[in-house]
């Protein structure tokens, strides 16, 4: 299978990072404004949020943004933040995925790769479900369809359910 040249920029941005473990449950996600960003990230403080890396070059990825959105319609009233973010290089493939998926949710691109080098991602798509207080909860590589949505959907709902009871 021959390497695109997205992944090709990818993974020397990763293999030029020194070693160290991607996020994992419990840790805090660094804030999304802090990073040099295409497009203004929102406030995730106090939101339960997915933090979706994508890349207009991977199939899956492609695959999830029509659940994202049916989240995002379900789950937002109730207090959901979806925020992806691209690590594509080109402008124009990024703008071109965004523009045929008509994503309602917000979406960034990390071009100098910052966020996706600081936070470790490795594998397209990966998703990163944070509490209110911005933890990680939850971890996903890949998405695997409706399996996955609905797994997405319990966890969303789980953690809309615990912090709507804490004072």
């Amino acid at each position: 299978m021959p390497i695109r040249a997205g992944c090709v920029g990818l993974l020397a941005v990763l293999l030029a990072l020194p070693a160290r473990a991607e996020l994992a449950v419990g840790d805090a996600v660094p804030a999304l404004d802090a990073f040099h960003l295409d497009g203004v990230p929102p406030d995730t403080a106090g939101r339960v949020t997915l933090v979706d890396f994508w890349a207009s070059w991977c199939a899956p990825c492609k695959d999830s943004f029509p659940a994202y959105a049916q989240l995002h319609r379900e789950l937002s009233p109730k207090g959901l933040l979806i925020v992806g973010v691209s690590v594509d290089e080109d402008a124009a493939r990024y703008a071109a995925f965004v523009k045929s998926l008509a994503p309602p949710f917000a979406v960034v691109r990390d071009e100098r790769h910052d966020l996706v080098g600081r936070v470790r991602v490795e594998t397209m798509p990966t998703c990163f479900l944070l509490d209110r207080s911005g933890r990680v909860r939850f971890v996903h590589h890949g998405f695997h369809g409706a399996g996955s949505a609905q797994e997405f959907q319990h966890e969303i709902e789980t953690l809309l359910a615990e912090t709507a009871t804490q004072p």
